[in-house]
C-alpha cells in the first residue's frame, strides 16, 4: 500500500509540475499571440500598399507588351498597304495573294483590331489592281496583226499569257461576293470590279475576233462579183462556219478565263463577245444580198448557193450563237429569210424572162442559138450543184406558183401531201423546158422566111436535147422526169420534120411526075429542081445546122441524101429514057453523084467554116491592157469588122473552089 501511495504522490507531484509548465506555456503563447496581433496591425497597411503596387506593376507590364504588339502590327499594316497600293509586281504574286487572303480573313472573322472599313477598302484596292493586271494580260493577247493568208486561220490566245492568267483567274474566283459572303463589306465592290473586268475581256476578245474575220468577209464580197456564183456562195458558207468556229473557241476560252463563272455572268459576257461577230456577219450578208438584188438574173446561183450554205449552218448557228448567249435574236435566220425572198423571186422571173424573149420580135432572125437557150442550159446544168436549196425553196414557193398565175399546176392529179422535193423539182424543170420550147416555136413562126425559121428551131431544140439528154455535162438527166424527156424527144422530131418540110419538100415536089407529062414539063421540072437545089445550097452556106453536133449533122446528111437522091434518080431514069431533049446536060446540070456530093458538102462546108472560125478566135484571142475600161460598143464593132472581113475572104475561097 505504501508503495502505491508513494507512486500516487509522485504522480500527483508530476501532475502538478506538468500543470505549472502548461500554465507557463499558455501564458507565453497568449503573450506571443498578443504580440502577433500587434504585429499584424502594424504590418497590414504596408501589405495592402504592396499589393496595390504589384497590381500596378503587372498592369504596366501588360500595357507595355500591348504597346509593343500594336506597334509591330502597325508596321505590318503599313507594309501591307504599301504592297497592295503598288499592285502585284513580278515575283511578288504569292506574297500579294497571301496579303489579300489575310485581309479577307481578318474582315470575315474580325481578328484584327482595326477599322473594318479601312480593311475592306484596302481589299477593294487590291482586287482592282489584280483586275487591271488581268485586263492588261488579256489586252496583250488580243492585239497585234491578224493572220491574212489565202485560207482563214484564227490566231489563238498566246500560251504564255494563258499560263499567267490561269492562277490569277483561279484566285479571283475565290474572292468574296454578295451571294457567298453577304456580310462582307467589300463584296459588292469586288463583284462590280470583276464585272467590269469581264466585260472588258469580252469587248477585247470580240474586237480581236472581228479583226481576224473582217478581211476575209470583205474578200468574199469582192470576189462574189468576179467568180462563179456557186463558188462564191460556198466561200461565204465557209466564212460563216469559220465565224462559228471562232465563237466556239472563244466560248471555251471564256469558260476558262472568266473571273465570274456563274452561268448568268458567262452568258452576259459571251453575248458581249459575239456582238462584233454578229455585226460583221450582218454587214457581209447585207452586201451580198444587195449585190443579188441589184441583178438577180446575173446572181441567181450566188443566191442559191448562199441560201444553201446558210441552211446547212443554221443548226450550228442556233446552238453556238443563240442558246449559249441566251439570245432570242437569230441573225442567220433573218438573213436566210432575206436571201430566200430573192431565191423565190428568181424562179418565176426566170420563166417570165424566157417567155418575154419571144415577144416583140419579128422579121429576119438568126438561125443560131438564142441567148435564152444558152442561159437555160447553163442554168439547168448548174442545178444539181444546188439541188437541195432549189428543192427546198420551191416547196416554200408552192407547186406551180413559179408560173405567176398562168396555167394549171403540173401535178394537178397529185395531192399536196404527195409533193416532195424531188417531185416539185421535176415539175419546175418541166415548166422551164416547155416555156423554152414554146418561146422557140413562137420565134420560129415569126420569121419571114420559114426555111430559116425551121433551121433556127431545129438548132435550138437539138442543142437543148443534146446537152440535157444525149451528151449531158452534168447529172441533170437524173432530175428530168419522163414527161420532160418525152417532150424533148417529141419536139426534136417535130423540129426535124419541119426542117425537112421547109427546105427539101419543094425539091421533092418538083420530082413528082404527072400523068401524060410532056417533054417541056420534064424540062421545067429539071430546071426548077436544080434552081431550088442551088437555093438550098446557098441557104445552107449562110445558115448553120446543128453546128455543135457532129453526129447529128452526119445523120441529117444521110437522111437528106436518102430522101432526095433516090427520088431524083428515079425521075431521071424515067425521063432520060424518053429522050425529052437533044441536049439533056442543059437541064440536068449535075449527075446523081454530084447532087449527093453537093448535099453532103452543105454540112462539110459548115464544119470547115466552124473550124476556120475557131482558128480565127484563137488568132484574135489576145489580152488588151485596160480592156475592162474599153467601151462595149467599141469591142462589138471590132469583132464585127474582123468577122465580116473573114467572111468575105471565106466566100471568095468557096466561090473559087
Amino acid at each position: 500500500m505504501d508503495d502505491e501511495t508513494a507512486e500516487i504522490e509522485l504522480l500527483e507531484q508530476n501532475l502538478n509540475k506538468t500543470r505549472q509548465i502548461s500554465q507557463r506555456m499558455t501564458s507565453i503563447l497568449s503573450s506571443f499571440d498578443t504580440r502577433l496581433v500587434k504585429l499584424e496591425k502594424s504590418i497590414l497597411p504596408l501589405y495592402n500598399s504592396t499589393q496595390v503596387l504589384n497590381r500596378r506593376g503587372g498592369n504596366i507590364e501588360a500595357a507595355l507588351l500591348k504597346i509593343d504588339e500594336i506597334a509591330s502590327n502597325q508596321e505590318g499594316i503599313a507594309a501591307e498597304e504599301a504592297l497592295i497600293l503598288r499592285g502585284p509586281q513580278p515575283g511578288q504574286w504569292e506574297e500579294y495573294k497571301d496579303v489579300l487572303e489575310r485581309l479577307n480573313a481578318s474582315v470575315a472573322f474580325k481578328s484584327i483590331d482595326r477599322d473594318q472599313r479601312d480593311t475592306a477598302r484596302l481589299v477593294e484596292t487590291g482586287v482592282k489592281k489584280l483586275t487591271q493586271l488581268y485586263t492588261k494580260l488579256v489586252a496583250e493577247g488580243s492585239s497585234g496583226v491578224a493572220l491574212n493568208g489565202p485560207d482563214f486561220e484564227f490566231s489563238p490566245f498566246p500560251s504564255n499569257l494563258r499560263s499567267a492568267l490561269i492562277p490569277l483567274v483561279t484566285f479571283l474566283r475565290t474572292l468574296p461576293l454578295p451571294p457567298t459572303h453577304p456580310s462582307h463589306p467589300a463584296a459588292p465592290a469586288i463583284q462590280q470590279t470583276l464585272k467590269e473586268g469581264q466585260k472588258g475581256y469580252a469587248d477585247m476578245r470580240g474586237s480581236w475576233s472581228k479583226k481576224c474575220l473582217e478581211n476575209y468577209g470583205r474578200r468574199v464580197v469582192d470576189r462574189a462579183e468576179t467568180i462563179d456564183g456557186i463558188a462564191a456562195g460556198k466561200e461565204f458558207g465557209k466564212w460563216v462556219n469559220d465565224l462559228i468556229s471562232v465563237a466556239e473557241a472563244e466560248y471555251s476560252l471564256l469558260l476558262e478565263l472568266a473571273p465570274l463563272s456563274t452561268p448568268s455572268a458567262i452568258e452576259s459576257a459571251y453575248a458581249t463577245l459575239i456582238s462584233p461577230l454578229l455585226s460583221i456577219f450582218t454587214s457581209t450578208l447585207s452586201s451580198l444580198s444587195a449585190l443579188i438584188k441589184r441583178s438577180l438574173h446575173k446572181y441567181t446561183f450566188l443566191a442559191l448557193s448562199v441560201y444553201s450554205s446558210l441552211s446547212s449552218a443554221q443548226t450550228r448557228w442556233e446552238e453556238v450563237m443563240c442558246r449559249r448567249a441566251n439570245r432570242r435574236e437569230n441573225e442567220l435566220k433573218d438573213g436566210l429569210h432575206s436571201i430566200r425572198a430573192s431565191v423565190l423571186r428568181s424562179f418565176p422571173e426566170f420563166i417570165a424572162d424566157i417567155r418575154a424573149a419571144a415577144l416583140g420580135k419579128s422579121g429576119e432572125l438568126s438561125t443560131g442559138l438564142t441567148d435564152f437557150t444558152l442561159s437555160t442550159i447553163q442554168y439547168m446544168e448548174r442545178l444539181p450543184e444546188v439541188q437541195d436549196a432549189v428543192a427546198s425553196a420551191l416547196l416554200t414557193l408552192g407547186d406551180g406558183n413559179w408560173k405567176m398565175g398562168e396555167g394549171v399546176q403540173v401535178g394537178k392529179g397529185t395531192k399536196p401531201t404527195e409533193v416532195n422535193e424531188r417531185t416539185i423539182l421535176e415539175h419546175y424543170l418541166f415548166d422551164v423546158i416547155n416555156t423554152v420550147i414554146s418561146s422557140l416555136l413562137t420565134l420560129s413562126r415569126t420569121n419571114k422566111r420559114p426555111s430559116f425559121g425551121s433551121i433556127f428551131l431545129l438548132n435550138n431544140v437539138s442543142y437543148i436535147r443534146t446537152h440535157l439528154l444525149v451528151q449531158p455535162r452534168t447529172d441533170i438527166p437524173s432530175l428530168l422526169s419522163k414527161p420532160v424527156q418525152d417532150s424533148l424527144n417529141s419536139n426534136f422530131r417535130t423540129a426535124k420534120a419541119a426542117y425537112f418540110d421547109s427546105n427539101f419538100s419543094p425539091l421533092m415536089q418538083t420530082l413528082t411526075e404527072d400523068k401524060g407529062q410532056s417533054k417541056s414539063a420534064a424540062k421545067e421540072k429539071f430546071t426548077r429542081f436544080f434552081d431550088l437545089l442551088e437555093e438550098v445550097a446557098e441557104r445552107h452556106r449562110l445558115a448553120r445546122v446543128l453546128q455543135d453536133d457532129r453526129e447529128g449533122r452526119e445523120t441529117m446528111c444521110d437522111e437528106v441524101v436518102k430522101l432526095v437522091v433516090p427520088s431524083l434518080q428515079r425521075f431521071t431514069q424515067r425521063n432520060t429514057g424518053k429522050e425529052f431533049s437533044k441536049n439533056p446536060q442543059k437541064y440536068i446540070k449535075m449527075s446523081i453523084e454530084e447532087v449527093e456530093s453537093l448535099i453532103r458538102s452543105f454540112l462539110t462546108a459548115m464544119a470547115r467554116r466552124l473550124l476556120l472560125q475557131n482558128e480565127l478566135r484563137t488568132t484574135f484571142s489576145f489580152k488588151l491592157v485596160g480592156v475592162d475600161n474599153l467601151s462595149p460598143c467599141f469591142l462589138r464593132l471590132f469583132v464585127i469588122v474582123v468577122f465580116t472581113s473573114f467572111r468575105c475572104m471565106y466566100s471568095t475561097v468557096i466561090t473559087s473552089k
